[in-house]
């Protein structure tokens, strides 16, 4: 296992040029404000761009090159409880889906020409050898699966700790293909879970609150996944601030290597879009272990999940953009993600293209 340290130094936005930036926007051939959201998020990409570029001036282009969508996969102990509507072997059989072009995710890839990778952070089963999937599928296993945390921690701290360091070397590999916006999913039953406890955990929302129905369970399901975690939480101490705990009691593998992927590409001033409420936990966690994480993050979209709902209005800072999509999607795999891709690239494509008052030749003025 990786045991490389994962603490990285992330520093906030450099905001001292948002007004020149802001003016960029402002002298574009429309009225000011025009574009709404967009403009907000394109002020946001040149602000990231300015500090990774280390540009000292206004930035005049907004870089996207090679958005590269990160599949995160892991199995979880605690579905031996009957807590999805598929048994766990589903992860790795949609896992061989992913590597073989028939899933959503596959769609919306090749409709918006976006490059993706697999990581298998520890499912039951490895995927069989004999298959060539080239550079598609990433093994950073933690173990297969993680134990039933209704019972028992979910992983030991050795590997929260290595799942945190695999992170950083994610980014590394993508930063060196060229990689200018990252782009998060997941895929693993019953990780939501492991998602709703680790949010009732950091937040002050109520068991209940932070979970739902999911992919589709009955009433006697979702009455057995609220008292499963009620059970897990019992075992943190009061009012607990120490992440790392959290993540070896009710954390998942891939929920881990997540965030540090997150904390290691923030740390490079590199676009971070998230997907849904899986995604959006492991946010909350790297933003608890370093605030600025937060300057970082692009929300694709909002969920049908209320509890993605909620954590997401707990999370934006006012001034960051919203979702980008409100879709009522539930699918996980990075679909809220890729399908917000097409606005994030309008928003720089005005930012990088649309002319000018002075060069367009366009006065407001008689």
């Amino acid at each position: 296992m990786v045991t490389a340290k994962h603490i990285h130094n992330i520093a906030p936005l450099n905001r001292i040029l948002s007004e020149d930036i802001q003016s960029i926007i402002d002298d574009k051939t429309k009225p000011i404000g025009a574009l709404g959201q967009l403009e907000q998020l394109a002020l946001q990409l040149a602000l990231m761009g300015q500090q990774q570029h280390q540009c000292f001036s206004a930035l005049k282009k907004i870089d996207l090159a090679k958005p590269r969508l990160l599949i995160f996969a892991g199995d979880h102990g605690i579905n031996a409880n009957n807590l999805s509507i598929a048994p766990s072997a589903v992860t790795g059989q949609m896992v061989n889906n992913f590597l073989h072009g028939g899933a959503a995710i596959n769609c919306f890839c090749r409709s918006n020409n976006i490059s993706f990778n697999v990581i298998d952070c520890g499912i039951l089963s490895r995927v069989a050898v004999a298959d060539d999937y080239g550079d598609l599928l990433i093994e950073q296993r933690l173990g297969a699966g993680t134990a039933d945390f209704s019972t028992q921690a979910a992983m030991s701290i050795v590997q929260v700790k290595s799942g945190l360091a695999y992170g950083s070397l994610l980014v590394d590999k993508v930063l060196q293909q060229g990689c200018h916006l990252l782009l998060l999913g997941e895929m693993g039953i019953a990780n939501t879970s492991s998602a709703s406890a680790i949010m009732a955990a950091l937040t002050g929302y109520s068991v209940e609150q932070c979970t739902g129905t999911g992919t589709g369970i009955s009433p006697a399901q979702l009455e057995r996944k609220v008292r499963l975690i009620t059970q897990a939480l019992k075992r943190l101490p009061d009012n607990c601030t120490d992440v790392e705990l959290i993540l070896t009691e009710v954390g998942g593998f891939e929920i881990v290597q997540m965030v540090g992927t997150i904390l290691a590409a923030a740390a490079k001033s590199l676009p971070i879009v998230i997907d849904g409420f899986i995604v959006s936990v492991a946010a909350l966690v790297a933003i608890s272990f370093d605030k600025n994480v937060a300057d970082y993050l692009i929300y694709g979209h909002v969920s049908q999940e209320q509890a993605h709902q909620l954590l997401l209005a707990k999370m934006i800072p006012q001034d960051n953009p919203k979702p980008l999509l409100n879709l009522g999607l539930r699918l996980g795999e990075g679909t809220g993600a890729v399908l917000a891709l097409p606005i994030i690239q309008a928003a720089a494509g005005f930012y990088n293209e649309m002319a000018s008052f002075e060069t367009a030749g366009v006065s407001l003025s008689d």
